[in-house]
Protein backbone atom coordinates (compact mmCIF):
# COMPACT_ATOMS: atom_id res chain seq x y z
CA UNK A 1 0.00 0.00 0.00
CA UNK A 2 2.27 2.58 -1.50
CA UNK A 3 1.11 6.52 -2.47
CA UNK A 4 2.83 6.41 -5.53
CA UNK A 5 1.07 3.06 -6.47
CA UNK A 6 -2.07 5.71 -7.85
CA UNK A 7 0.99 7.62 -9.82
CA UNK A 8 2.55 4.10 -11.49
CA UNK A 9 -1.48 3.49 -12.09
CA UNK A 10 -2.11 6.28 -14.04
CA UNK A 11 1.04 6.60 -15.71
CA UNK A 12 0.18 3.48 -17.17
CA UNK A 13 -3.28 3.91 -17.94
CA UNK A 14 -4.04 7.53 -18.73
CA UNK A 15 -0.12 8.34 -20.11
CA UNK A 16 -1.09 11.05 -22.22
CA UNK A 17 -3.65 12.78 -20.07
CA UNK A 18 -2.45 16.15 -18.66
CA UNK A 19 -0.88 15.85 -15.36
CA UNK A 20 0.60 19.03 -14.06
CA UNK A 21 0.10 21.97 -15.32
CA UNK A 22 1.66 26.09 -14.32
CA UNK A 23 0.25 28.95 -15.32
CA UNK A 24 -2.25 27.47 -17.58
CA UNK A 25 0.47 25.19 -19.36
CA UNK A 26 0.74 21.64 -19.43
CA UNK A 27 4.28 20.77 -18.37
CA UNK A 28 3.96 17.09 -17.60
CA UNK A 29 1.53 14.26 -18.72
CA UNK A 30 0.94 11.36 -16.12
CA UNK A 31 3.67 9.39 -17.92
CA UNK A 32 6.12 11.78 -17.48
CA UNK A 33 5.51 12.48 -14.35
CA UNK A 34 5.64 9.11 -13.19
CA UNK A 35 8.52 8.54 -15.04
CA UNK A 36 10.13 11.57 -13.23
CA UNK A 37 9.28 10.50 -9.82
CA UNK A 38 11.00 6.63 -10.77
CA UNK A 39 14.03 8.27 -12.03
CA UNK A 40 14.38 10.61 -8.73
CA UNK A 41 13.47 7.61 -6.38
CA UNK A 42 16.07 5.42 -8.22
CA UNK A 43 18.85 8.47 -7.55
CA UNK A 44 17.75 8.84 -3.89
CA UNK A 45 18.42 4.97 -3.11
CA UNK A 46 20.94 4.85 -4.91
CA UNK A 47 23.46 7.66 -5.85
CA UNK A 48 22.50 8.97 -1.84
CA UNK A 49 22.12 5.97 -0.12
CA UNK A 50 18.91 6.30 1.67
CA UNK A 51 17.20 3.32 3.02
CA UNK A 52 13.48 2.46 3.63
CA UNK A 53 11.90 4.71 6.20
CA UNK A 54 14.56 7.35 6.08
CA UNK A 55 13.10 11.23 6.39
CA UNK A 56 13.09 13.44 3.23
CA UNK A 57 12.19 16.80 3.77
CA UNK A 58 10.62 19.24 0.92
CA UNK A 59 11.11 23.60 1.92
CA UNK A 60 9.74 24.84 -1.28
CA UNK A 61 7.01 26.73 -2.75
CA UNK A 62 4.67 25.38 -4.98
CA UNK A 63 6.11 24.22 -8.20
CA UNK A 64 5.18 20.82 -10.35
CA UNK A 65 8.22 19.84 -9.53
CA UNK A 66 7.10 19.79 -5.44
CA UNK A 67 5.07 17.36 -6.25
CA UNK A 68 7.61 15.12 -8.31
CA UNK A 69 10.04 15.40 -5.41
CA UNK A 70 6.57 14.03 -2.89
CA UNK A 71 6.20 11.11 -5.26
CA UNK A 72 9.74 10.22 -5.51
CA UNK A 73 9.84 9.93 -1.56
CA UNK A 74 7.24 7.82 -1.73
CA UNK A 75 8.44 5.45 -5.44
CA UNK A 76 11.63 5.44 -3.05
CA UNK A 77 9.68 3.60 -0.02
CA UNK A 78 10.70 6.80 2.15
CA UNK A 79 8.84 9.33 4.58
CA UNK A 80 7.95 12.80 2.97
CA UNK A 81 8.66 16.23 5.43
CA UNK A 82 7.15 18.86 3.53
CA UNK A 83 8.11 21.62 5.82
CA UNK A 84 6.43 25.32 5.90
CA UNK A 85 9.16 27.22 3.19
CA UNK A 86 8.21 30.80 5.17
CA UNK A 87 9.05 29.72 8.74
CA UNK A 88 12.61 31.06 9.62
CA UNK A 89 15.55 28.84 8.63
CA UNK A 90 16.27 28.65 12.25
CA UNK A 91 12.43 27.25 12.85
CA UNK A 92 12.84 24.80 9.64
CA UNK A 93 16.41 23.90 10.91
CA UNK A 94 14.56 22.89 14.42
CA UNK A 95 12.01 20.51 12.38
CA UNK A 96 14.91 19.01 10.12
CA UNK A 97 16.71 17.94 13.57
CA UNK A 98 13.87 16.76 15.25
CA UNK A 99 12.86 14.14 12.60
CA UNK A 100 16.04 13.11 11.29
CA UNK A 101 15.85 14.39 8.04
CA UNK A 102 18.73 12.59 5.63
CA UNK A 103 18.23 14.57 2.14
CA UNK A 104 16.38 18.06 2.10
CA UNK A 105 14.74 19.35 -1.33
CA UNK A 106 14.49 22.87 -1.52
CA UNK A 107 13.41 25.57 -3.29
CA UNK A 108 15.81 28.55 -5.00
CA UNK A 109 16.43 30.43 -2.03
CA UNK A 110 15.83 28.42 0.55
CA UNK A 111 18.56 25.94 -0.12
CA UNK A 112 21.15 28.62 1.71
CA UNK A 113 19.52 29.32 4.39
CA UNK A 114 18.74 25.55 5.23
CA UNK A 115 21.78 25.35 5.38
CA UNK A 116 23.11 28.12 7.76
CA UNK A 117 20.82 25.81 10.24
CA UNK A 118 21.39 22.33 8.95
CA UNK A 119 22.00 19.55 11.34
CA UNK A 120 24.42 17.05 11.14
CA UNK A 121 21.87 14.07 10.26
CA UNK A 122 21.19 16.23 6.83
CA UNK A 123 23.49 14.71 4.12
CA UNK A 124 22.56 16.57 1.31
CA UNK A 125 20.58 19.58 0.05
CA UNK A 126 19.28 19.19 -3.44
CA UNK A 127 17.77 22.58 -5.14
CA UNK A 128 14.80 21.71 -6.73
CA UNK A 129 15.40 22.61 -10.77
CA UNK A 130 18.74 22.74 -10.08
CA UNK A 131 22.05 20.79 -11.30
CA UNK A 132 21.71 17.81 -9.15
CA UNK A 133 18.33 17.55 -9.28
CA UNK A 134 18.26 17.14 -13.19
CA UNK A 135 20.92 14.97 -12.46
CA UNK A 136 19.21 12.79 -10.88
CA UNK A 137 16.18 12.78 -13.64
CA UNK A 138 19.31 11.04 -15.75
CA UNK A 139 18.84 7.87 -13.27
CA UNK A 140 17.22 4.77 -14.36
CA UNK A 141 13.76 4.70 -13.15
CA UNK A 142 12.96 1.73 -10.78
CA UNK A 143 9.82 0.10 -9.64
CA UNK A 144 8.00 2.06 -6.68
CA UNK A 145 8.67 0.03 -3.28
CA UNK A 146 6.56 -2.00 -1.33
CA UNK A 147 5.27 -0.29 1.65
CA UNK A 148 2.93 -1.92 4.16
CA UNK A 149 -0.30 0.39 4.83
CA UNK A 150 1.04 1.57 8.51
CA UNK A 151 4.07 2.61 7.35
CA UNK A 152 5.57 6.58 7.58
CA UNK A 153 4.48 8.53 4.52
CA UNK A 154 3.98 11.79 5.61
CA UNK A 155 5.37 13.73 8.97
CA UNK A 156 2.77 16.86 9.03
CA UNK A 157 4.70 19.36 11.55
CA UNK A 158 1.37 21.30 13.43
CA UNK A 159 1.33 25.09 13.24
CA UNK A 160 3.41 25.30 16.63
CA UNK A 161 1.60 28.58 18.13
CA UNK A 162 1.64 27.18 21.49
CA UNK A 163 5.50 26.08 21.77
CA UNK A 164 7.36 23.83 19.22
CA UNK A 165 5.37 21.89 16.54
CA UNK A 166 4.65 18.22 16.32
CA UNK A 167 5.06 15.87 13.88
CA UNK A 168 1.94 14.36 13.36
CA UNK A 169 2.55 10.28 11.80
CA UNK A 170 0.54 10.21 8.89
CA UNK A 171 0.60 6.68 7.39
CA UNK A 172 0.15 5.40 3.80
CA UNK A 173 -3.20 4.02 5.26
CA UNK A 174 -4.01 7.41 6.63
CA UNK A 175 -3.86 9.32 3.53
CA UNK A 176 -5.67 6.89 1.02
CA UNK A 177 -8.31 6.49 3.68
CA UNK A 178 -8.54 10.81 3.46
CA UNK A 179 -8.13 11.14 -0.52
CA UNK A 180 -11.10 8.33 -0.87
CA UNK A 181 -12.97 10.21 1.72
CA UNK A 182 -12.41 13.35 -0.24
CA UNK A 183 -13.84 11.82 -3.59
CA UNK A 184 -16.81 10.26 -1.87
CA UNK A 185 -17.43 13.16 0.56
CA UNK A 186 -16.26 16.26 -0.64
CA UNK A 187 -15.04 16.41 -4.31
CA UNK A 188 -15.83 13.98 -6.54
CA UNK A 189 -13.08 14.44 -8.83
CA UNK A 190 -12.83 13.31 -12.30
CA UNK A 191 -9.82 12.71 -15.51
CA UNK A 192 -9.08 16.07 -16.49
CA UNK A 193 -10.80 17.99 -13.75
CA UNK A 194 -8.13 20.54 -11.95
CA UNK A 195 -6.93 21.67 -8.70
CA UNK A 196 -5.19 25.03 -7.87
CA UNK A 197 -2.69 25.26 -5.63
CA UNK A 198 -3.04 28.81 -4.51
CA UNK A 199 -2.01 27.67 -0.80
CA UNK A 200 0.71 25.95 0.36
CA UNK A 201 1.51 22.50 -0.52
CA UNK A 202 3.38 21.87 2.83
CA UNK A 203 -0.06 21.43 4.49
CA UNK A 204 -3.86 21.42 3.53
CA UNK A 205 -3.33 21.70 -0.51
CA UNK A 206 -0.98 19.47 -0.94
CA UNK A 207 -2.83 16.75 0.51
CA UNK A 208 -5.87 17.12 -1.72
CA UNK A 209 -3.09 16.42 -4.58
CA UNK A 210 -3.17 12.69 -4.04
CA UNK A 211 -7.02 12.57 -4.45
CA UNK A 212 -6.65 14.15 -8.08
CA UNK A 213 -4.10 11.47 -8.76
CA UNK A 214 -6.27 8.55 -7.75
CA UNK A 215 -8.95 10.47 -10.49
CA UNK A 216 -6.20 11.45 -13.50
CA UNK A 217 -7.08 15.07 -12.49
CA UNK A 218 -4.38 17.92 -13.20
CA UNK A 219 -2.47 19.65 -10.29
CA UNK A 220 -2.10 23.35 -11.24
CA UNK A 221 -0.02 26.04 -9.37
CA UNK A 222 0.17 29.70 -10.40
CA UNK A 223 2.92 31.35 -11.84
CA UNK A 224 3.54 32.38 -8.27
CA UNK A 225 3.63 29.59 -6.64
CA UNK A 226 1.84 31.22 -4.33
CA UNK A 227 -2.02 33.06 -3.57
CA UNK A 228 -2.73 36.42 -6.04
CA UNK A 229 -6.13 36.80 -6.30
CA UNK A 230 -5.46 38.68 -10.08
CA UNK A 231 -3.96 35.76 -10.43
CA UNK A 232 -6.77 33.01 -8.93
CA UNK A 233 -9.21 34.96 -11.48
CA UNK A 234 -6.77 34.30 -14.36
CA UNK A 235 -6.56 30.52 -13.73
CA UNK A 236 -10.71 30.37 -13.54
CA UNK A 237 -11.54 32.39 -16.55
CA UNK A 238 -9.11 29.65 -18.59
CA UNK A 239 -9.89 26.57 -16.47
CA UNK A 240 -13.45 24.67 -16.97
CA UNK A 241 -13.98 22.41 -13.83
CA UNK A 242 -11.20 24.04 -11.44
CA UNK A 243 -11.47 23.60 -7.64
CA UNK A 244 -9.29 24.83 -4.88
CA UNK A 245 -8.67 24.84 -1.14
CA UNK A 246 -8.35 28.13 0.55
CA UNK A 247 -8.34 28.98 3.86
CA UNK A 248 -11.39 31.72 4.62
CA UNK A 249 -8.82 34.87 4.46
CA UNK A 250 -8.20 34.19 0.86
CA UNK A 251 -11.95 33.57 0.22
CA UNK A 252 -12.49 37.09 2.03
CA UNK A 253 -9.94 38.37 -0.34
CA UNK A 254 -11.25 37.03 -3.57
CA UNK A 255 -14.61 37.98 -2.89
CA UNK A 256 -13.40 42.16 -2.40
CA UNK A 257 -11.17 41.69 -5.35
CA UNK A 258 -12.98 43.66 -7.76
CA UNK A 259 -12.21 41.65 -10.92
CA UNK A 260 -14.96 39.84 -12.96
CA UNK A 261 -14.71 36.06 -12.24
CA UNK A 262 -15.93 33.27 -14.57
CA UNK A 263 -17.76 31.31 -12.12
CA UNK A 264 -19.06 28.80 -14.49
CA UNK A 265 -15.63 27.61 -14.50
CA UNK A 266 -15.61 26.89 -11.15
CA UNK A 267 -16.13 23.28 -9.68
CA UNK A 268 -15.73 23.24 -5.88
CA UNK A 269 -13.71 26.28 -3.59
CA UNK A 270 -13.40 24.05 -0.38
CA UNK A 271 -12.58 26.02 2.77
CA UNK A 272 -11.11 25.22 5.63
CA UNK A 273 -8.31 25.14 8.65
CA UNK A 274 -10.55 27.93 10.88
CA UNK A 275 -14.39 28.14 10.83
CA UNK A 276 -15.78 31.23 8.36
CA UNK A 277 -18.09 33.59 9.64
CA UNK A 278 -21.53 33.58 8.80
CA UNK A 279 -21.65 37.11 7.20
CA UNK A 280 -18.09 36.02 5.24
CA UNK A 281 -19.57 32.97 3.82
CA UNK A 282 -23.08 34.44 2.65
CA UNK A 283 -20.79 37.61 0.95
CA UNK A 284 -18.72 34.80 -1.12
CA UNK A 285 -21.92 32.72 -1.87
CA UNK A 286 -23.64 35.83 -3.41
CA UNK A 287 -20.13 36.45 -5.24
CA UNK A 288 -19.61 33.23 -6.87
CA UNK A 289 -22.31 31.19 -6.48
CA UNK A 290 -22.94 27.72 -4.89
CA UNK A 291 -19.97 26.62 -5.47
CA UNK A 292 -18.44 25.95 -2.17
CA UNK A 293 -17.74 22.94 0.37
CA UNK A 294 -16.23 23.06 4.07
CA UNK A 295 -14.32 20.10 5.67
CA UNK A 296 -13.21 20.36 9.72
CA UNK A 297 -10.06 18.37 10.41
CA UNK A 298 -6.64 19.22 11.70
CA UNK A 299 -3.16 17.68 10.80
CA UNK A 300 -3.93 14.73 13.15
CA UNK A 301 -6.45 13.13 10.92
CA UNK A 302 -6.42 15.49 8.32
CA UNK A 303 -9.18 16.58 5.77
CA UNK A 304 -11.83 14.28 7.44
CA UNK A 305 -13.64 14.98 10.69
CA UNK A 306 -16.84 16.64 9.18
CA UNK A 307 -17.91 18.04 6.13
CA UNK A 308 -20.40 20.42 4.80
CA UNK A 309 -21.42 19.62 1.49
CA UNK A 310 -21.91 21.84 -1.64
CA UNK A 311 -25.25 20.51 -1.36
CA UNK A 312 -25.88 22.33 2.05
CA UNK A 313 -24.30 25.26 1.06
CA UNK A 314 -26.31 25.54 -2.02
CA UNK A 315 -29.75 24.64 -0.23
CA UNK A 316 -30.82 28.38 1.26
CA UNK A 317 -34.64 27.54 1.01
CA UNK A 318 -34.00 25.47 3.78
CA UNK A 319 -35.17 26.75 7.00
CA UNK A 320 -31.90 26.04 8.95
CA UNK A 321 -29.88 27.34 6.11
CA UNK A 322 -27.92 30.07 8.30
CA UNK A 323 -27.76 28.15 11.09
CA UNK A 324 -26.09 25.13 8.88
CA UNK A 325 -24.01 27.75 7.26
CA UNK A 326 -22.45 28.35 10.31
CA UNK A 327 -21.63 24.69 11.09
CA UNK A 328 -18.98 22.13 10.06
CA UNK A 329 -21.15 19.86 8.35
CA UNK A 330 -21.82 16.24 9.51
CA UNK A 331 -19.60 13.38 10.05
CA UNK A 332 -17.35 12.26 7.21
CA UNK A 333 -18.35 8.68 6.22
CA UNK A 334 -14.53 7.59 7.05
CA UNK A 335 -14.73 8.59 10.92
CA UNK A 336 -16.74 8.59 13.61
CA UNK A 337 -17.08 11.75 15.88
CA UNK A 338 -18.37 12.31 19.25
CA UNK A 339 -18.76 14.39 22.00
CA UNK A 340 -16.76 14.06 25.35
CA UNK A 341 -19.56 14.58 27.49
CA UNK A 342 -21.37 12.03 30.15
CA UNK A 343 -24.31 12.41 28.01
CA UNK A 344 -23.99 13.04 24.23
CA UNK A 345 -26.85 14.08 23.39
CA UNK A 346 -27.89 16.84 20.80
CA UNK A 347 -26.73 20.06 22.33
CA UNK A 348 -23.88 19.41 24.16
CA UNK A 349 -20.94 20.82 23.97
CA UNK A 350 -17.63 19.14 24.84
CA UNK A 351 -14.29 18.29 23.23
CA UNK A 352 -14.29 16.57 19.47
CA UNK A 353 -13.04 13.17 19.54
CA UNK A 354 -12.91 11.43 16.44
CA UNK A 355 -11.98 7.46 15.17
CA UNK A 356 -10.41 6.14 12.32
CA UNK A 357 -8.57 4.95 9.07
CA UNK A 358 -7.53 8.49 8.62
CA UNK A 359 -6.43 9.09 12.57
CA UNK A 360 -2.49 9.61 12.76
CA UNK A 361 -0.46 7.00 14.22
CA UNK A 362 1.42 8.88 16.72
CA UNK A 363 3.21 11.99 17.39
CA UNK A 364 7.14 11.55 15.66
CA UNK A 365 9.32 10.68 18.75
CA UNK A 366 6.87 11.64 21.54
CA UNK A 367 4.82 9.40 22.97
CA UNK A 368 4.09 11.10 26.01
CA UNK A 369 1.62 14.00 23.33
CA UNK A 370 0.28 10.73 21.54
CA UNK A 371 -0.40 9.09 24.95
CA UNK A 372 -2.24 12.59 25.83
CA UNK A 373 -3.89 13.01 22.60
CA UNK A 374 -5.40 9.36 21.55
CA UNK A 375 -6.90 7.55 23.98
CA UNK A 376 -8.73 4.51 24.22
CA UNK A 377 -8.33 4.84 20.17
CA UNK A 378 -10.26 8.10 20.31
CA UNK A 379 -8.03 11.13 18.87
CA UNK A 380 -8.83 13.98 21.66
CA UNK A 381 -9.05 16.92 18.73
CA UNK A 382 -8.69 19.57 21.67
CA UNK A 383 -11.85 21.31 19.99
CA UNK A 384 -15.13 22.28 21.81
CA UNK A 385 -18.40 21.28 19.94
CA UNK A 386 -21.45 20.48 19.76
CA UNK A 387 -24.17 18.44 17.30
CA UNK A 388 -27.34 18.92 16.70
CA UNK A 389 -30.12 17.22 16.08
CA UNK A 390 -29.79 16.71 12.64
CA UNK A 391 -25.98 15.56 13.46
CA UNK A 392 -24.60 18.93 12.43
CA UNK A 393 -21.29 19.62 14.11
CA UNK A 394 -21.13 23.54 15.36
CA UNK A 395 -17.63 24.34 16.39
CA UNK A 396 -17.28 26.59 19.78
CA UNK A 397 -13.69 27.37 20.21
CA UNK A 398 -10.09 25.34 21.33
CA UNK A 399 -10.20 24.43 24.74
CA UNK A 400 -7.70 26.54 25.22
CA UNK A 401 -9.53 29.62 24.48
CA UNK A 402 -12.29 29.21 26.06
CA UNK A 403 -12.97 31.99 28.40
CA UNK A 404 -14.19 31.97 32.21
CA UNK A 405 -15.56 34.84 33.39
CA UNK A 406 -17.32 34.58 37.01
CA UNK A 407 -17.27 30.66 36.44
CA UNK A 408 -19.34 30.91 33.18
CA UNK A 409 -17.95 29.64 29.73
CA UNK A 410 -17.79 31.70 27.23
CA UNK A 411 -16.89 30.89 23.58
CA UNK A 412 -15.32 33.83 21.64
CA UNK A 413 -16.32 32.63 18.49
CA UNK A 414 -20.02 33.30 19.75
CA UNK A 415 -18.82 37.01 19.93
CA UNK A 416 -17.09 37.27 17.23
CA UNK A 417 -19.89 36.22 15.09
CA UNK A 418 -22.12 39.07 16.36
CA UNK A 419 -19.63 42.04 16.03
CA UNK A 420 -18.79 40.37 12.76
CA UNK A 421 -22.25 41.33 11.44
CA UNK A 422 -21.28 45.25 11.83
CA UNK A 423 -20.66 46.41 8.32
CA UNK A 424 -17.47 48.56 9.77
CA UNK A 425 -15.33 45.34 11.51
CA UNK A 426 -13.06 43.66 9.18
CA UNK A 427 -12.12 41.19 11.22
CA UNK A 428 -11.92 40.48 14.91
CA UNK A 429 -10.74 38.47 17.70
CA UNK A 430 -12.16 37.73 21.48
CA UNK A 431 -9.81 36.78 24.36
CA UNK A 432 -9.61 36.44 27.65
CA UNK A 433 -7.95 39.14 29.98
CA UNK A 434 -6.82 37.45 33.58
CA UNK A 435 -9.00 39.30 36.36
CA UNK A 436 -8.75 39.08 39.82
CA UNK A 437 -12.49 38.77 40.79
CA UNK A 438 -13.55 37.55 37.67
CA UNK A 439 -11.06 35.07 36.37
CA UNK A 440 -11.37 36.70 33.08
CA UNK A 441 -12.85 39.66 31.01
CA UNK A 442 -13.78 39.68 27.78
CA UNK A 443 -12.30 41.58 25.70
CA UNK A 444 -12.40 42.12 21.42
CA UNK A 445 -9.84 43.48 18.88
CA UNK A 446 -10.68 44.47 15.71
CA UNK A 447 -9.74 46.13 12.38
CA UNK A 448 -12.47 48.96 11.07
CA UNK A 449 -13.83 52.13 11.75
CA UNK A 450 -16.84 50.65 13.69
CA UNK A 451 -16.98 52.92 17.48
CA UNK A 452 -17.24 50.52 20.43
CA UNK A 453 -20.33 52.45 21.46
CA UNK A 454 -22.23 50.98 18.44
CA UNK A 455 -20.46 47.32 19.33
CA UNK A 456 -21.70 47.33 22.23
CA UNK A 457 -24.96 48.22 21.47
CA UNK A 458 -24.45 45.18 18.78
CA UNK A 459 -23.85 42.89 21.79
CA UNK A 460 -26.50 43.90 24.49
CA UNK A 461 -28.99 43.44 21.69
CA UNK A 462 -28.15 40.09 20.22
CA UNK A 463 -25.81 38.26 22.99
CA UNK A 464 -26.53 37.59 26.49
CA UNK A 465 -24.99 40.77 29.08
CA UNK A 466 -22.40 38.67 30.64
CA UNK A 467 -20.96 37.38 26.99
CA UNK A 468 -19.91 41.10 25.88
CA UNK A 469 -16.91 42.36 25.54
CA UNK A 470 -15.69 44.81 29.16
CA UNK A 471 -13.28 46.33 26.60
CA UNK A 472 -12.80 46.69 22.99
CA UNK A 473 -9.16 47.43 21.17
CA UNK A 474 -8.81 48.88 17.80
CA UNK A 475 -6.01 48.15 15.60
CA UNK A 476 -4.78 47.84 12.08
CA UNK A 477 -4.42 44.26 12.06
CA UNK A 478 -4.57 41.26 14.21
CA UNK A 479 -1.65 38.81 14.50
CA UNK A 480 -1.72 35.72 11.94
CA UNK A 481 0.57 32.95 11.03
CA UNK A 482 1.67 31.98 7.36
CA UNK A 483 -2.07 30.59 6.60
CA UNK A 484 -4.03 33.65 7.66
CA UNK A 485 -4.91 32.01 11.13
CA UNK A 486 -5.34 34.69 13.84
CA UNK A 487 -2.93 33.91 16.71
CA UNK A 488 -4.94 34.08 19.74
CA UNK A 489 -1.83 33.25 21.22
CA UNK A 490 0.08 35.46 20.73
CA UNK A 491 -3.11 38.31 20.96
CA UNK A 492 -3.11 37.41 24.25
CA UNK A 493 0.82 37.78 24.67
CA UNK A 494 0.29 41.42 23.80
CA UNK A 495 -2.67 41.94 25.58
CA UNK A 496 -0.66 41.05 28.33
CA UNK A 497 1.79 42.64 27.81
CA UNK A 498 0.55 46.10 27.16
CA UNK A 499 -1.85 45.79 30.45
CA UNK A 500 1.78 44.74 32.54
CA UNK A 501 3.20 48.14 30.71
CA UNK A 502 0.32 50.40 30.33
CA UNK A 503 1.07 50.96 26.91
CA UNK A 504 -1.63 51.10 24.48
CA UNK A 505 -1.06 48.80 21.29
CA UNK A 506 -4.26 50.03 19.99
CA UNK A 507 -7.39 52.45 20.38
CA UNK A 508 -9.23 50.63 23.44
CA UNK A 509 -11.94 52.03 24.69
CA UNK A 510 -14.92 50.87 27.18
CA UNK A 511 -18.10 50.14 25.53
Amino acid sequence: MNMAAWLARAGRARADLPALSRDGTVVATYSRFAENAARLASALRGSFGLAAGDRVAIVAKNSPRYLEALYAIWWAGLAAVPVNAKLHAAEIGWILENCGARLAFAGSGQDAEIGAYAPESLREIVTIDGPVYHRMLGADPVGHADCAPDELAWLFYTSGTTGRPKGAMLSHRNLMAMSLAYLSDVDPTGPGDTLLHAAPMSHGSGLYAMAHVARFGVNAVTASGGFEPVEVFDAIARTPGLSMFAAPTMIKRLTDHPGEAVCENIRTIIWGGAPMHVADAVRAIDRFGPRFAQIYGQGETPMTTTVLSRADIADRDHPRWRERLGSAGIANSAVEVRIDAPRDTPGTSGEILVRGDTVMTGYWGNPQATAQTIREGWLHTGDIGAFDAEGYLTLMDRSKDVIISGGTNVYPREVEEVLLAHPQVHEVSVIGRPDPEWGENIVAYYAGDAEPSALDALCLERIARFKRPKAYVRVEALPKNNYGKILKTELRAMDARAQSARVDIGEERQG
